[in-house]
């Protein structure tokens, strides 16, 4: 069997949301102490993103405002989805002059997986030729910063990115399997590798496994029995192996089971004033079951206090997408277990979605027909004139949060 050759670049916009700030004032992000955070927050408030500059001056990246060093006096400014969007999308258009849109898969706002491997021969380049070409192209058309690594597979393209574009003059990183092992099967920690995360990390430190190499000369049962199939992916990338490939991404088709919203409150909540948000967040989440076309059987409810401490629980609605069915059993389990005024938090999940709707019917109940209609004539109603047209009472009351992130983009400021 003849294995084809691939090449992938991913490019990654520096600092993206910070970059996007210092382009709009003719500022340059290398040169400008600047921060993206809602200062209305207060100083406890997450920096979404900090300046190349900061960056220099060891402070990290996620910090808080209040973590910032005193002498530091960045410019803080207030995150701005819809414009970062908007340059998102105006390079995607830049990877669209070079390749097909089936050879692109967007792997967050600021990065994209580009399979060149067709492309190279008609461009007579190699593939961190071409990924300098587009950088230069999304700095001469946007002032952003990119950075790059090229691989044989998706993988080691990431892992060229994450471990060695930044010690790179060209801001490029390279890798084949020969060279990763050659490189990086002692480099640690292994949180610099992709999809390893503190947890996975700790697990195998109580095996004494701290690198790659450790990985491969481990006998492969111990990484089962810790990881489980998890173990599988580590063991091929302990080996610089990856067989998806973009073109398996576009094919994956996941399979609803479930849909979640959770939101972080302004302040500390009462029992009656989180009652408020508890039915918002409903409300949204059964006009998102209905224009899915889908129905769920369980409602979990998660609401973290500000102690730390928090409550959950469920409840079985009995496969439906009635709001009034499941407001009326959630704040029946809520106001029966409630009993704190400390509320930060709160995540309401449904479960177990499907495509039936099953109902229990007794004598003296009566079919609401009318309640799928309703609900998709206020998404038509929504989708044509913005989410804030059509609000149900509860929305005008004042400890309401809906009105307010109905502008917000991925929780954050959109404008």
């Amino acid at each position: 069997m003849v294995i084809e050759m691939k090449t992938y670049i991913i490019i990654d916009l520096k600092t993206f949301y910070a970059s996007v700030e210092c382009v709009e004032r003719d500022l340059d992000p290398f040169k400008t102490d600047l921060v993206v955070a809602d200062i209305k927050r207060n100083k406890g408030a997450i920096c979404l993103a900090i300046s190349p500059k900061m960056k220099s001056r060891g402070i990290k990246n996620r910090c808080r405002i209040y973590e910032i060093p005193k002498d530091v006096k960045p410019i803080i400014a207030k995150p701005r989805m819809k414009k970062y969007i908007e340059y998102s999308a105006k390079i995607y258009g830049i990877y669209l002059d070079y390749v097909s849109k089936d050879d692109i898969h967007v792997y967050s706002i600021d990065e994209a997986f580009l399979d060149v491997t067709n492309y190279l021969n008609l461009y007579k380049m190699d593939g961190v030729s071409l990924a300098k070409k587009i950088m230069g192209d999304i700095y001469k058309k946007t002032g952003i910063t990119a950075t790059a690594g090229v691989g044989t597979n998706m993988y080691l393209a990431k892992i060229a990115l994450d471990i060695l574009s930044k010690h790179d003059k060209s801001n490029i990183g390279y890798l084949d399997e020969k060279l990763y092992k050659e490189k990086l099967l002692d480099h640690t920690p292994l949180t610099d590798f992709w999809q390893i995360g503190r947890g996975i990390q700790n697990r195998l430190y109580k095996h004494h496994i701290k690198t790659m190499r450790d990985i491969l000369n481990t006998n492969p049962s111990i990484l089962y029995k810790e990881l489980g199939v998890n173990a599988l992916y580590l063991i091929d990338h302990a080996n610089g192996i990856e067989p998806t490939t973009i073109k398996e991404i576009k094919k994956y088709k996941p399979k609803d089971t479930s849909i979640s919203s959770s939101q972080i409150l302004f302040r500390n909540y009462n029992k009656k004033e989180a009652r408020v948000i508890v039915i918002e967040m409903l409300d949204n989440l059964v006009l998102e079951l209905v224009k899915r076309k889908k129905y769920t059987d369980n409602v979990s409810v998660h609401i973290s206090l500000s102690d730390y401490d928090y409550i959950h629980f469920s409840v079985n609605v009995n496969s439906t997408n009635s709001f009034k069915r499941i407001k009326e059993l959630v704040l029946n389990e809520y106001d029966y277990i409630m009993d704190t005024n400390i509320i930060r938090r709160i995540g309401i999940s449904f479960n177990n979605l499907s495509d039936k709707k099953i109902e229990q019917l007794d004598l003296f109940s009566k079919i609401d027909d009318d309640s799928y209609e309703l609900e998709n004539t206020v998404n038509d109603i929504k989708n044509k004139f913005g989410k804030n047209s059509l609000l149900r009472c509860i929305s005008l009351d004042e400890n309401a949060t809906m009105r307010i992130r109905n502008n917000y983009i991925g929780g954050h400021n959109a404008r």
